[in-house]
């Protein structure tokens, strides 16, 4: 049983593998289970290995390096177009086993355990943070079904919790609803403290990390931003220019051109859209500053007189993810460009 190159489709329990040999005869085809991949790949001698990157993909990608085989991940998207007829497990992994064979293909840096578990970081406090905001809408919703509105911001909220855990508006707040609110405070306060534990760890990891400080020195990047992009950009080499890093986090406009004419309109779903809303948050920032401050950032400055905010927005946190690319490729910090002296 000889294969030079194998493509394995990735599920929870059964995996689907397909190998060709150095003609592209098909050599392998074959259903393994969970317990069977490591002993059946340990018997072959090193080869190609293709994977979606998907699900689990990281690690089988870690434990089949150990054993001596090039593994290689490849987004999912780009994998479909290689899939012949109807879909199923079989033809996923011929799919594979096909793509991963082809020069142009784009494939995904596998990454380590300790790059997961800075992104793992990231990922828990973004779900408590909409959890909280669920639980903060709903607290708010109910209370003013008996016309108890409090103003928007923390402020606010505090003042509703005070409502139900201190007993402040007792005579308007019936008992009943007193003990149906109660659960929800006690979630709100503790998820709270949990998403605080969470971004201590995460300042933690910014203060050991070099490149998640330099990144801070960007406007528009502070340091969730920066360590989000440190465990996300595992290799920004990979990247052939800012434009290639802006473009894959999808902060470019989408593209319906044809016959010669282009056409581009918003930007789209594509990319990660994590690293996408943490830099768009930042540049809002940033414009908010160039309104008060127009002299320190000229060119924000003169795309608000001609553009809408958001707008501008999403074209600052373009500059900011290439300024960032930069900065990892070629070391040093963000220099601020000089001000223009008065005429």
């Amino acid at each position: 049983m000889q294969a030079s190159t194998i493509g394995i489709d990735l599920a929870k329990s059964a995996f689907q593998v397909h190998g060709v040999d150095a003609t592209g005869k098909v050599s392998i085809s074959r259903q393994l289970r969970r317990g069977q991949l490591i002993d059946f790949f340990r018997k072959l001698p090193p080869c190609l290995i293709g994977m979606e990157a998907c699900a689990t993909a990281h690690h089988w990608a870690r434990e089949l390096t150990k054993l001596g085989h090039a593994v290689r991940l490849m987004p999912a998207s780009y994998v479909k177009a290689y899939v012949k007829r109807s879909k199923n497990d079989a033809a996923d992994a011929a799919a594979i086993c096909e793509a991963v064979t082809r020069p142009n293909m784009r494939f995904v840096p596998i990454k380590t355990v300790e790059q997961q578990s800075a992104l793992m970081l990231h990922r828990a406090r973004d779900l408590l943070i909409r959890q909280r905001t669920q639980l903060i809408n709903a607290l708010r919703a109910h209370l003013a079904e008996i016309g108890l509105v409090a103003a928007t911001g923390v402020d606010g909220v505090k003042s509703l919790v005070a409502i139900v855990i201190d007993g402040a508006n007792r005579q308007q707040l019936p008992e009943a609803m007193r003990l149906a609110l109660q659960p929800l405070v006690v979630q709100l306060i503790a998820l709270g403290e949990q998403i605080g534990r969470l971004e201590r760890s995460i300042h933690t990891q910014h203060r050991a990390s070099y490149e998640s400080q330099r990144l801070e020195s960007v406007p528009g990047i502070g340091v969730i931003s920066a360590t989000a992009i440190t465990a996300t950009v595992t290799d920004p080499h990979a990247f052939k220019s800012g434009r290639d890093l802006a473009a894959w986090i999808g902060l470019v406009p989408r593209q319906h051109s044809t016959g010669g004419k282009q056409r581009l309109g918003g930007i789209s779903k594509q990319g990660d859209r994590y690293l996408r809303r943490l830099l768009i948050v930042g540049a809002m920032a940033v414009i908010r500053q160039a309104r008060t401050h127009p002299e320190k950032h000229a060119w924000v400055t003169k795309l608000l007189a001609k553009k809408p905010a958001k707008v501008v927005a999403v074209a600052l946190a373009n500059k900011v993810a290439r300024i960032a690319w930069a900065i990892l490729v070629k070391g040093g910090t963000y220099r601020a460009p000089a001000l223009l002296a008065p005429a």
